[in-house]
């Protein structure tokens, strides 16, 4: 994560206005990588601090204590699935306070299939209270445009929205500010549909919209299919022009000026915080051949094998769990 020299290339401003306010997530061993932030990002920045199952709390505390001596709001995840109990989740945050006096949280389930301890969703972690007594000023919860197979087996997006729903109302009871950060897409429309729909559905919270960050397509492929990015991905392998596209994803900027001019023409697009999410670095973004589509296709089948309900044997559980 070097810096690099400026480029004369010519501002899009609608893309320019879209991503103002931006955030960006890291994990502690990236930001190892990382000789100085403030040689990347200004001042002020929000950076989300991913927490991945294994990863030790102290790597967590110690990240999070580095960023904001470095001059950036940090918000770290807690998944729910990986905190044992209610004084866990009163350590950790008293150690974010107490060290990097964090005061903001993004708050999921987590990617874990069986939970450590007594947390298994999101909506648990603030019904604990524990973020309100602890006087946090921010909470974020995760969003799904095109929505999340293991939470939703059929494809649909009920549960998912139901929670939304749920957390809309928590929004009314806490003192805290509250958003949706999304998973990343390669494509604008799901994103924009989404949003419309939550709005009819009377969901208002702000919307900070994930866009993948610079990687090799492969990588990038392998982090989708992981987070359960569904249509657009599979959008990728059809023909040559969604190979192109997806080199254009990889540097960010295709969703951006999609979603960018959609925000220009759609009053019910929402807010303007953008946050990247990494997946690498900016390498090897030429369009795939014949084989290398091949292979996304098979990618794509074995997401959907991974998925079906059939070859899962948690699906009967409440899918309020995996929130």
């Amino acid at each position: 994560m070097r810096p690099r020299p400026p480029q004369n290339r010519p501002v899009n401003a609608q893309v320019e206005a879209f991503l103002e306010g931006y955030s960006i997530e890291v994990m502690p061993r990236t930001a190892e990588k990382v000789e100085n932030f403030r040689e990347l990002l200004p001042e002020g920045t929000r950076v989300y601090v991913a927490h991945i199952e294994g990863t030790p709390i102290e790597d967590m505390v110690a990240t999070a204590a580095r960023l904001a001596r470095e001059g950036y709001p940090v918000m770290p995840h807690f998944p729910a699935r990986i905190i044992r109990d209610k004084a866990t989740l009163e350590d950790w945050i008293a150690r974010y306070q107490g060290e990097a006096g964090v005061d903001q949280a993004l708050l999921l389930a987590g990617g874990v299939t069986k939970p450590h301890g007594d947390f298994h969703s999101s909506m648990q972690l603030l019904e604990s209270g524990a973020f309100d007594r602890a006087g946090f000023k921010r909470l974020h919860v995760a969003g799904h445009p095109e929505g999340n197979r293991d939470i939703d087996p059929d494809g649909g997006r009920k549960n998912v929205e139901e929670a939304l729903r749920w957390k809309q109302k928590f929004s009314e009871t806490t003192d805290a500010q509250m958003a949706i950060a999304t998973q990343f897409a390669f494509d604008a429309k799901p994103i924009i549909k989404w949003a419309d729909d939550l709005r009819d559905a009377g969901i208002t919270l702000p919307i900070h919209i994930g866009i993948a960050g610079p990687a090799k397509l492969q990588t990038l492929i392998k982090f989708a299919i992981a987070c359960g990015v569904g249509p657009s991905l599979e959008s990728l392998a059809e023909t040559r022009d969604g190979c192109v596209q997806a080199a254009a994803a990889l540097r960010a900027d295709r969703g951006s000026r999609s979603t960018g001019r959609a925000q220009g023409r759609r009053s019910r697009l929402p807010d303007r915080a953008r946050s990247f999410l990494p997946a690498g670095r900016d390498q090897d973004q030429r369009p795939m051949g014949d084989r290398q589509r091949r292979r996304l296709r098979h990618a794509d089948r074995q997401a959907r094998i991974r998925h079906d309900p059939h070859h899962r044997r948690e699906q009967d559980q409440d899918r309020r769990h995996r929130l």
